[in-house]
């Protein structure tokens, strides 16, 4: 048996091993930034309600 093919095999393995853990953290921060964004679009809407509400409220 050639060692090429299995030098071969093991570095696709490798690679697709990287792109794997690549992947995994990438959706880790996409979550992480939903997350956020969420959290920021929660606060916004809720600033709005308030200022809406105090505009109201005025004569």
């Amino acid at each position: 048996m050639s060692w090429m093919p299995v030098a071969a095999v093991l570095l696709v393995t490798a690679g697709l091993l990287v792109l794997g853990v690549l992947a995994v953290r990438l959706w880790l921060d996409v979550r992480a930034l939903a997350k956020g964004v969420d959290t920021a679009s929660r606060a916004l809407a809720e600033a709005a309600e308030d200022l809406a509400a105090s505009a109201a409220a005025r004569p």
